[in-house]
This record gives C-alpha cells, structure tokens and sequence, in this order.
C-alpha cells in the first residue's frame, strides 16, 4: 500500500472512530454495571468469558465475551488466546485486567471513577447533548436546561435518584483528589482553622484532619447536604450560603467547585472567602487546568473533555486555565503571593494570599 492510500486509510479510521467515540463510554458503563470488570480484578487465573458470566450470573456468555473483546482493544482488559482441547479450529480467549482497571473496580478505598461512569452516562445526561447546535446557534439557556426545563441544580436537586448516583460519583473522584493531595501538596502546614466550601459530606476535610490533627475543620455546604453529613473527628459542620457570606478560617478550600460557575459569581463567591480570611490568610482553589492551547494529550483531552460537560449541563461553567484563576482571585482582593502545585492528572492547588 503506498503511503497517500495508508494515510487516507488512516485519515477516514480516524474519523470514524470519532463517530462511534459514544460506544466506548456506554459499553465500560455496561460492563461496571453487570460487575464484569470487578470479577475480572478479583485475582487467580485468566478468565473465559463463560467463567466470566458464571461468576455474574450473566445468561449470555456470548454477548460478555463480545463486550470483552471490545474493551481488549482499548486496552480496559488483556486478552489471550490459546487452541480449544482436542485441536479444534476455535480459539479459546482468556481475559486480565489491565492496569487501566484499578480506577475502574472497587479498590480498597483509594477511590473509582467506575461510580463517575455510571452517573454521567445516565440517561438523564444524554439527551441534552443533542442540543448543543442549537444552544451554540441560538445562544440562551443550557442544553440540559433546554432539555429538563430548568437550570440542571435544580433538576438534580429535584431527582432523588440522579442526586444519589452524583453524590456516590462526587465521594469517590474526592477520595483519588484528597490522597493525591495528601501525598503531593504542602501547603497544610501551620493552618489552625481550614474552611472547605462547598466540602460535601467533609470526607476529604476529614482525610486532611486526620493527617494534620493540629487544624481545626469547618465543613460548610447548603442545609440539605450537611443535614446528611456524618460526624468526622477534627470536622465541624456548618450550614450555610457560599453567595451569602462565609465562615472565618486562617485558609479557605474551593475543592473542584468553581467549575460550575460564571465568572460573575466566581468572583462573588471569592469575595466572600476574602472578606473570611484574616491579613496573610489564603484561599486555595483545587481544579483541573485547561491549557492555553489545545494538544492532543491525555490530559488536554481530559480537561477539554470535562469542559464540554461542563457547557452541556451549566454553559456558564467551564474549565479555567491557570492565567483565568489568577484573574479572578485579583478582581476578588487577592493581591498577594501565588503558588501552583501539581497534585494529579490535570489537578494543580492554587494558592492565593490575601
């Protein structure tokens, strides 16, 4: 084949892979379901797919080995092959994980995104990506807004159901952040009162405590999440508005969370947490970083990714690169020294002092 014809091969592949991109999100999001890749990770020897479906009461071994095979060729498994007894044409596949797999199964508490998968693969997420021309040609609201009739905070504060899948999702991927975190970042030291805005149910406020038994925690979300927060030693709970005001700390914690916001409220949202801290406290806002030009890393891909999420559910919420933050922590009174640290993926700790 001359290399105009491979290249033109390679060319149309691409685009085609690009077509059925959607395909490999919703068979992982099978496969985590019916608990194959969970199976897969428990040890022992390689599998076959009837072993396989054996062990997850799966009727259809057929269709498991299918989804296997798939996910082999995405290096989510590894396959082997090796000839059937008494020499028949058939090939036997036997099936590992692949390193891949340990972010993707249940893994002794250092946190899955296999709950990620679940929750934003969910029907209620796919059908507003059909309107993403339309919200782009015609500018107004979201597309999940188009899609639900109302801003997506409120249509998942309104979905019992949905609220549990993010909840699961959102305690899993803090679980990955707050060890990376704890192994990687060093700007704990010396905190006496440490404020987690927006903290959740304050597991990972927890995790910092519990590391630095010297700080004191205040975990501060809306009534309805700290209503269901669980007692953690070193943290207090405190209900509250972030729009509003703010409780006082020696260092403020905006932990993925300024993501789902304008720029406006940011910046209302960082006033706050200035006006909270005393002269020579910090906020420290830990984020994903968009690059300032687009590449075709694994990072960059993740970060633009995420963005696009972020448009397709809010529109107003997106990605920020490092110089964006910089900005809106200067507009909101941070007018001290800055400090970047990378913690994991795409995932820097900024530090701003006020």
């Amino acid at each position: 084949m001359d290399n105009a014809r491979e290249s033109e091969d390679e060319h149309c592949l691409y685009a085609q892979e690009l077509v059925f991109a959607y395909n490999r999100s919703m068979v992982l999001r099978a496969a985590i379901q019916l608990g194959l890749l969970d199976a897969l990770a428990g040890g022992g020897d390689a599998l076959t797919a009837d072993e396989l479906a054996g062990k997850i009461q799966a009727t259809d071994g057929v269709a498991v080995d299918r989804i296997l095979r798939f996910l082999a060729s995405f290096d989510v498994v590894r396959c082997s092959t090796e000839t059937s007894p008494g020499g028949g044409a058939a090939l036997i596949r036997r099936y590992t994980p692949a390193p891949v797999c340990r972010w993707l199964t249940k893994n002794n508490g250092e946190g899955s995104l296999a709950p990620f998968s679940v929750f934003i693969i969910d029907e209620d997420h796919l059908l507003p990506w059909q309107h993403i021309a339309e919200a782009v040609a015609s500018g107004g609201p979201a597309p999940s807004e188009r899609t639900n009739g109302m801003p997506y905070h409120e249509y998942i504060g309104n979905n019992k159901r949905l609220s549990g899948l993010f909840d699961h999702a959102m305690a899993q991927h803090s679980a990955i952040r707050a060890r990376k975190m704890l192994e990687r970042f060093e700007g704990f030291d010396g905190i006496q009162r440490l404020v987690d805005v927006g903290g959740g149910d304050g597991s990972t406020l927890g995790m910092i405590t519990s590391r630095y038994k010297h700080i004191r925690g205040i975990n501060y979300d809306l009534p309805h999440v700290i209503s269901q927060a669980p007692s953690l030693p070193g943290v207090e709970h405190i209900a509250g508005d972030m729009y509003e005001s703010v409780p006082n700390g020696d260092v403020i914690l905006l932990q993925w969370m300024l993501l789902m916001f304008s720029d406006e409220d940011c910046i209302k949202i960082l006033k706050n947490c200035h006006q909270a801290l005393p002269e020579g406290g910090k906020v420290i806002i830990v984020e994903g970083l968009l690059p300032e030009t687009p590449n075709t890393t694994p990072a960059a891909r993740d970060s633009f990714t995420m963005d696009m999420i972020l448009f397709v559910l809010f529109k107003v919420g997106k990605h920020r690169t490092e110089e964006e933050f910089a900005k809106l922590a200067k507009e909101s009174g941070f007018t001290g020294t800055f400090r970047s640290t990378y913690i994991f993926l795409n995932f820097y700790a900024l530090e701003f002092n006020k």
